[in-house]
C-alpha cells in the first residue's frame, strides 16, 4: 500500500482520519493527495531544486515532504486549521530528510498568505470556495507583477469553478492535463501557466 510505503519511507505521519473540522460554505474538509496520484502527476511535470511550491491547504504536509524528497524543491504548506498545522509540524521533527530552510509550514488563512518573490508553483486541492480561491490568485499575480518570473498553477480533483475563474478572468493558461483515473473524469490534475509576455 503506497500509504503505508511513503508515509514510513519519509517518517512522517499523514495516513488516518482526516476528519479533523468539518466543512464549511468557505473551506473544505482536507483530504491529502493520495501518493498514487502524485506518483503520476510527477512522471508526467517536471520540478527541480530552484523551484519552491507552495500547498494551500497543506494539513500534515505530505506534498510537501514529497516534493522536497524526492526533487529537493523548496514548499511552504498553509493550512488554516491549527490541528493540521502542528501535526505538519511534528511530521517536519521526524521528517528522513529534514531540512529547516527549504520546508516552511505556516498557519493562517489562505487569503492572508504573503507571496513572495521566490515561489512558482501554486498547488491546490480544492481547499476553499472559488472567491477565496480568486483573492489567493490575485495575491499570485500581484506578486509576479512586482516580482517578474514565470509561475504555474497546479491543480487535482479542480472544481468546474476554479476552472472557469482562470480560463476566462486570469492570464494563466491550461499547458497540461494529467489523468489519473479514466473512470472518473474529475481525478486529474490540470496545470496552468502565465503565459511569458505576463511577467517578462
Amino acid at each position: 500500500m503506497k500509504e503505508k510505503y511513503y508515509d514510513e519511507l519519509m517518517r512522517i505521519k499523514t495516513r488516518g482520519d482526516q476528519q479533523g473540522h468539518p466543512s464549511t460554505l468557505s473551506y473544505n474538509r482536507y483530504e491529502p493527495t493520495p501518493y498514487a496520484a502524485l506518483e503520476k502527476l510527477f512522471a508526467s511535470y517536471s520540478l527541480n531544486r530552484r523551484d519552491h511550491v507552495v500547498d494551500f491547504g497543506c494539513g500534515k504536509g505530505r506534498l510537501n515532504f514529497y516534493i522536497h524528497y524526492f526533487f529537493q524543491a523548496a514548499v511552504s504548506g498553509v493550512e488554516m486549521n491549527e490541528v493540521f498545522y502542528n501535526e505538519a509540524m511534528m511530521n517536519l521533527a521526524d521528517y528522513a530528510k529534514y531540512r529547516s530552510e527549504k520546508i516552511h509550514f505556516y498557519c493562517c488563512l489562505a487569503e492572508e498568505f504573503n507571496i513572495q518573490p521566490g515561489h512558482n508553483r501554486f498547488y491546490f486541492f480544492n481547499p476553499f470556495n472559488v472567491q477565496i480561491f480568486r483573492k489567493v490568485v490575485n495575491r499570485i499575480l500581484d506578486s509576479v507583477e512586482e516580482y517578474s518570473r514565470p509561475a504555474d498553477i497546479i491543480l487535482y480533483y479542480p472544481s468546474e469553478d476554479y476552472i472557469f475563474y482562470l480560463e476566462h478572468e486570469t492570464p494563466f493558461e491550461w499547458v497540461q492535463e494529467i489523468i489519473i483515473k479514466a473512470q472518473d473524469p474529475f481525478d486529474r490534475f490540470l496545470i496552468y501557466r502565465l503565459p511569458q509576455n505576463s511577467w517578462e
